[in-house]
């Protein structure tokens, strides 16, 4: 999929993201880290922590539910039973929604970062969790 193709994807599931969507993937989103997914699951991770974050702007959630939900897909541009590539378009598409999402997806990766003196998680992590 090249990088055009896989953001008309992106940009065609996003158009039709809705919070009703959310479920879906909490329910989906579990199984999908495998193949070439896992050497982006940080990626995924942080997608779903704006999905669930209340103060994330629709506009963002919309790209990210978009991306995940292509992602949970199993009927999609390469259907994912094909092995080795049934999953590299949605990489393709996670990958797209990630450098799109750049800065803002930057303060869910520090947010999993951070750590209070103590060691304790923060409460910006524990939200996220």
């Amino acid at each position: 999929m090249s990088k055009t193709e896989a953001y008309d994807r992106l940009h065609e599931y996003a158009e039709k993201a809705s919070p009703e969507d959310i479920q879906k993937i909490r329910e989906k989103l579990g199984g999908m880290n495998r193949g070439p997914i896992k050497k982006i699951w940080s990626d995924v991770t942080s997608l779903w922590k704006m999905i669930t974050d209340p103060s994330a702007s629709w506009t963002s959630k919309a790209i990210a539910i978009g991306a995940v939900l292509y992602l949970i897909s199993p009927l999609d541009g390469v259907p994912d039973l094909l092995p080795l590539v049934g999953l590299t378009d949605d990489a393709a598409v996670i990958l797209a929604a990630v450098a799109t999402l750049a800065f803002e997806l930057k303060k869910y990766r520090d947010a999993k970062l951070s750590k209070t003196v103590d060691g304790k998680k923060s409460q910006a992590v524990a939200a996220a969790s």
